[in-house]
């Protein structure tokens, strides 16, 4: 039996952080996007990652990020991981991943099999992958829109080295199927857990990590 990780993304609430730990997932996801409906500042997330019971990995998701924002991010808010969203080439994840001491996850957008290939790119300098559908052209978000990619371009592929998480359209009731499907061992969810943007809900926080736990195998 492989235990499945659940990571929940975009929260904002001290009674997030509190439903996350019960439900039994892993990582606690910051979004520092200021486009988003899940943006906290970093006076936000540094109260809610006091919160934080020990074990639970806090992960500040951040997009095309500059130093300075990194060094004030980094300063204030006790992270356990960073994860870089936007579209960050190798030599800038291996740079972060270097200048802060922080296990860096990098996350690359998939749409089609001419996108599968860029992950080994990335597998080189990052210490996690996050692959996740890929945002339509015109979308203002890089994640976090509810979209699934078709989750047949991973069945049967030789899986990567670095440990990998699937995004993108997950919820309670797609999430074994999808875990199924990939042989995913780590899950992300954000919008698949909110009754409106930006607003989690503990009950489908609890059911979709209830679920991604009774899919492992």
């Amino acid at each position: 039996m492989t235990e499945i990780r659940v990571k929940i993304c975009g929260l904002s609430a001290p009674q997030d952080i509190a439903a996350v730990a019960g439900a039994g997932a892993v990582y606690a996801g910051f979004v520092f996007f200021p486009k988003s409906p899940r943006n906290v500042s970093i006076e936000q997330a540094a109260a809610l990652a006091v919160e934080a019971p020990a074990g639970l990995c806090k992960v500040a998701l951040t997009v095309n990020a500059s130093d300075a924002e990194l060094d004030a991010l980094t300063a204030a808010v006790p992270l356990d991981m960073l994860q870089l969203h936007g579209r960050e080439s190798p030599q800038r994840v291996a740079d972060v991943r270097a200048r802060y001491g922080l296990p860096v996850m990098k996350a690359v957008g998939i749409a089609e099999a001419a996108d599968i290939p860029q992950i080994a790119l990335y597998e080189q300098v990052a210490d996690q992958l996050l692959i996740d559908a890929k945002p339509p052209k015109e979308a203002a978000l890089p994640g976090g829109n509810g979209l699934a990619f078709d989750w047949r371009l991973l069945a049967g592929r030789k899986y990567w080295q670095k440990p990998w998480m699937l995004a993108g359209g997950l919820t309670p009731d797609n999430v074994a199927e999808a875990i199924r499907m990939t042989g995913a061992r780590q899950v992300d969810v954000s919008s698949g857990v909110e009754t409106a943007p930006g607003q989690k809900d503990a009950a489908l926080i609890e059911c979709f990590t209830r679920a991604a736990l009774a899919a492992r195998g």
